[in-house]
């Protein structure tokens, strides 16, 4: 179970990098060369996808909170954001679920 949580937030870590990176350039006047590895980003993350052992669909649903719960630690670490109580509290019910939704398909596979 480790190894899937590990590899749900690299995955997510990827799709992040590959939506922040664009933002930098659109948004806040960065290169344009930021989209390149922004692309090469994307491309890891549906990569990866493919790489979880069970159902896509299951695997979809199971990586939105661990994916919720990435964000929120990304917007706290890269872009200095304070958390707020229900930041948290959003984020373990969605990891939680997540969690559900993980164990359900290992047990049934």
């Amino acid at each position: 179970m480790f190894k899937i949580l590990l590899l749900f937030i690299i995955t997510a870590l990827t799709e992040i990098m590959g939506c922040w990176l664009p933002y930098l350039w659109l948004r806040q006047g960065k290169s344009a060369w930021l989209l390149l590895p922004a692309a090469m980003s994307l491309a890891a993350f549906a990569y990866l996808l493919t790489l979880h052992p069970s159902a896509s669909g299951r695997i979809y649903a199971a990586y939105g909170g661990v994916y919720i719960t990435t964000a929120l630690l990304w917007l706290r670490w890269v872009d200095g954001v304070a958390l707020r109580p229900t930041d948290y509290v959003g984020a373990a019910l969605c990891f939680v679920g997540a969690a559900v939704v993980a164990w359900g398909g290992l047990r049934a596979a």
